[in-house]
């Protein structure tokens, strides 16, 4: 099973914010587009390790001036194009 996290965002801004502290922090992450069946909110998200959403949820916490449109998990399935 192919499991991965995005946090969605309602501005860019809080996007940056929240990679800030991933960076400081020192967790994986990846700043990606936002896929467009889960949102079509500002454009950008952070994919994240799935095993990491926790944490990830404790930070977003302790930080509250950063604001999220929510953390969604979802199953990826490889597309077999050239089969």
């Amino acid at each position: 099973m192919n499991l991965q996290t995005y946090i969605l965002f309602p501005s860019h801004t809080d996007g940056l914010a929240l990679e800030k502290v991933l960076k400081l922090k020192e967790i994986k992450y990846t700043i990606v587009p936002t896929p467009r069946d889960l949102s079509k909110c500002c454009g950008i998200s952070i994919k994240i390790d799935p095993d990491q959403k926790e944490k990830i949820e404790g930070l977003i916490q302790k930080n509250p001036d950063i604001k999220i449109e929510g953390i969604h998990t979802v199953e990826r399935k490889k597309r077999k194009w050239f089969v």
